[in-house]
């Protein structure tokens, strides 16, 4: 028997005050675009707002419906958007928020497992990594440096035996 190890290492910031100024903003910006989430079922509101390679920022919230847990969260909704208007650009960095009503949103939240999916595969498919952002409305920041960490042993296009990202 083999043994393997995989772990990774990420930045946690006491508040959004100690982080730069352009991922302060890139926060700021997700913490108010949750007021657009459509989440009139779970009250949990999620932002996500992306800078792109060309410079230009995105965004995306959650949408529910009333079939519910069948609507869509933010990151995926903002990747679309990004797909759609900027297609093949590099994504730098998406920024990663949420509001939960009447509860209290102090703390950094991840991304579910479809959304890690879809945030490995478009790492993948630009050929560049994508750095989060993630923090509630208020407290701790956590800043991790690639959207792949957070999957470890991902399946992949590899697997339906194709090639990342490349049209067969």
């Amino acid at each position: 028997m083999k043994k393997q190890t995989y772990q990774f290492s990420f930045e946690v910031f006491d508040s959004i005050d100690a982080l730069s100024e352009q991922d302060a903003r890139l926060l700021q910006q997700a913490r108010e675009v949750t007021a657009e989430a459509y989440a009139p079922y779970s009250h949990f509101s999620v932002g996500a707002v992306a800078r792109l390679a060309n410079g230009e920022v995105l965004s995306g919230t959650n949408q529910e419906n009333a079939s519910f847990p069948a609507g869509l969260c933010a990151e995926r909704v903002l990747l679309s958007n990004i797909s759609a208007r900027c297609p093949g650009v590099a994504i730098e960095t998406i920024a990663l928020s949420y509001d939960t009503s009447p509860g209290v949103s102090d703390h950094p939240i991840s991304p579910c497992g479809i959304c890690r999916q879809t945030l490995q595969e478009y790492e993948i498919r630009l050929g560049a990594p994508i750095r989060l952002i993630m923090g509630g409305q208020t407290g701790k920041v956590y800043i991790i440096p690639q959207a792949g960490f957070l999957l470890p042993l991902s399946f992949t296009g590899e697997e339906l035996g194709r090639s990342h990202g490349k049209k067969s």
